[in-house]
């Protein structure tokens, strides 16, 4: 049989043994599956996986861990109303022909859920400066062409 002062070691024991055989399942990690952060009560375990959390504490037979209460659906209803406010943001900025800021990626159809594209389309302006652009190029090229129909014919 074995004594009550042996039950808190081996239960000691056998969480430390299930912890280390979560890290040895979880290959090419580098780190642990599980941290455990000292709390009033006992402490508190971290599935670095998942994200869930659970208490575990001394009880009346070795130790225990028990989930942590929490309401997932309140968290997920959180983080869809951000990203919709996320994407209703940057939306703004689009239509206001602003620039995001630098390391942000535009994905309305992501943000909106609707797959919605807004285009801006050019203003006469914005053609006519294309249009001298193209001008200057092909003026260029022509030149260039020129010149090296001169060369050809003055070294023959």
């Amino acid at each position: 049989m074995i004594s009550k002062a042996l039950v808190p070691i081996i239960a000691t024991l056998v969480l430390t043994g299930y912890a280390l055989a979560d890290e040895a399942a979880a290959p090419g990690t580098g780190e642990a599956r599980y941290s455990f952060h000292k709390v009033d009560d006992g402490f508190l375990r971290l599935d670095t996986q998942t994200g869930e959390a659970a208490l575990c504490n001394r009880q009346a037979v070795g130790w225990a861990c028990l989930a942590a209460s929490e309401d997932r659906a309140v968290l997920e209803n959180e983080i869809a109303r951000l990203r919709s406010e996320n994407g209703a943001l940057k939306n703004a900025l689009i239509s206001r022909g602003l620039p995001l800021p630098p390391g942000i990626v535009s994905a309305p159809g992501n943000d909106r859920g609707g797959g919605d594209w807004t285009f801006r389309l050019p203003s006469d302006a914005d053609v006519d400066r294309a249009m001298a652009f193209v001008g200057r190029i092909w003026h260029r090229l022509v030149e260039a062409i020129a010149q090296a129909q001169n060369q050809v014919l003055h070294r023959s």
